[in-house]
């Protein structure tokens, strides 16, 4: 990730209410597991038989801790300008900044391909890459569907490989330009809100402000969707009205449909979380502000407060390999416990696991769609955004123990558009929700 991000932390009390928020702990339950994740994880069928060659993140424990490791913290932004695509941000929640403005996704990779939903924005990420002159500048997108029913049958979806097509839930997508390219300066931005992008972007759909508009209100004209699904639910929202006051006035080349800018428009749903900029830090500097003065705990909470009960729960963990991993997990998280996102580009960096079971395998993780080579971990999403995004803790709302990112090692550039979807793969916390 780039130092350009920013750094810091959120505010004092942030983190006091972060500090009293604990990750849903999982459903232990033999039969749940079996049927999401399989007994295991095994070899990626889901039936736990264990033939796979599964990543042993307890053999290589000592290996991790050397890999430096770049956490993401969330913030509102300074100024309105400060996420626009021209200062090449990562951000969480909001409509996403493209990078490449022009040429977006589009058709099937734009919806959820279990209930053909339009995916929502949740978060990018800048990651040049100075080793080759193709990724100067380099972003992932995220982008997931909103039902948890969806999220849960991408549970079995995951686990498919080829030729046996899986339908996803959770989308990722690379996008990379060279320094000299159509849309930016050569030059760094001055971060002073006087930065311009060269040219505008495509016009977007006036409803989720996210992918291309390619429909055009059949009336006035002047709104454009992604979706018939966006269309009808702008329609009702109140366009119906909007419609008949922008039929009764004429139309002029700056509301035109297809001037529209990622700049200036205006989102109409409602459903869009709260945009924030993500800025960063060396996760090291927070085991050094705890050997200093404690301000982070290493457990679950400080020894000073733990109780019975606590200690109690923490013997419970003892014996099963899911629970001790889960205790791990946040033990590690506890250093930060603001973290949304955790990144790491190294060839021998791994994830930080929730659970050790429905772990994928090494041949679980796809080849490279475009050029056929290996893909690596790259970051990984944690569900405090969640927190942040104010989603509630109901027992059908969206939920997640992680979501891991694995991109094509060699961020190849083969001509394929300028848009390459990557893998993800994702561990659940809760599977109370049926799968249907």
């Amino acid at each position: 990730m780039s130092n350009e991000i920013g750094g810091g932390t959120s505010e004092d009390s942030s983190l006091e209410k972060l500090r009293t928020l604990q990750i849903t702990p999982i459903d232990v339950e033999e039969d749940n597991e079996s049927q999401i994740n399989g007994d295991g994880g095994g070899d990626g069928d889901g039936d736990g038989d264990g033939d796979g060659d599964i990543f042993d993140d307890e053999d290589e424990d000592e290996d991790e801790e050397q890999v430096p490791v770049t956490l993401g913290f969330v913030e509102k932004p300074k100024n309105r300008w400060s996420l626009l695509r021209q200062l090449f941000p990562s951000k969480a929640g909001g409509v996403p900044a493209w990078l490449d403005p022009i040429n977006l996704p589009s058709g099937r990779s734009c919806h959820c391909e279990i209930c053909g939903e339009p995916l929502q924005f949740l978060l990018q990420v800048y990651a040049p890459l100075s080793e080759k002159e193709t990724t100067f500048h380099r972003t992932l997108f995220v982008f997931m569907c909103l039902s948890m029913t969806c999220l849960l049958q991408d549970q079995h979806e995951q686990w498919k490989r080829q030729p046996e097509k899986a339908s996803r839930s959770v989308k990722v997508f690379r996008s990379q330009l060279a320094c000299l390219n159509p849309f930016y300066s050569s030059e760094p931005p001055k971060h002073d809100g006087t930065d311009k992008p060269s040219g505008i972007g495509a016009a977007l759909c006036n409803w989720c402000g996210t992918w291309k508009g390619d429909k055009v209100c059949s009336s006035c004209r002047r709104v454009r969707y992604c979706s018939e699904k966006h269309q009808a639910m702008h329609w009702r929202s109140g366009h119906k009205i909007e419609c008949r006051q922008l039929n009764s006035y004429p139309q002029s080349s700056n509301t035109s449909p297809t001037n529209s800018s990622v700049e200036t428009q205006k989102v109409a749903s409602n459903t869009i979380w709260p945009e924030y900029e993500i800025i960063n830090e060396d996760e090291c500097e927070f085991d050094t502000e705890m050997s200093e003065d404690s301000k982070y705990s290493n457990s679950l909470v400080s020894g000073s407060r733990m109780d019975e009960s606590v200690k109690s729960l923490l013997d419970n963990f003892e014996g099963d390999s899911d629970k001790k991993s889960w205790a791990s997990f946040q033990e590690r998280i506890a250093r930060a416990p603001e973290q949304v996102l955790r990144y790491c580009r190294y060839e021998s960096a791994k994830p930080l696991w929730p659970m050790s079971s429905g772990q994928p395998s090494k041949t679980d993780i796809p080849k490279c769609n475009y050029c056929g080579g290996p893909r690596g971990f790259e970051f990984q999403i944690l569900p405090q955004l969640l927190y942040y995004f104010g989603v509630k803790n109901d027992v059908d709302s969206l939920d997640w123990a992680t979501i891991v990112v694995y991109t094509c090692e060699a961020s190849c550039e083969e001509n394929n558009g300028p848009y390459r979807e990557e893998f993800c793969w994702v561990q659940l916390a809760s599977q109370s929700v049926a799968v249907p």
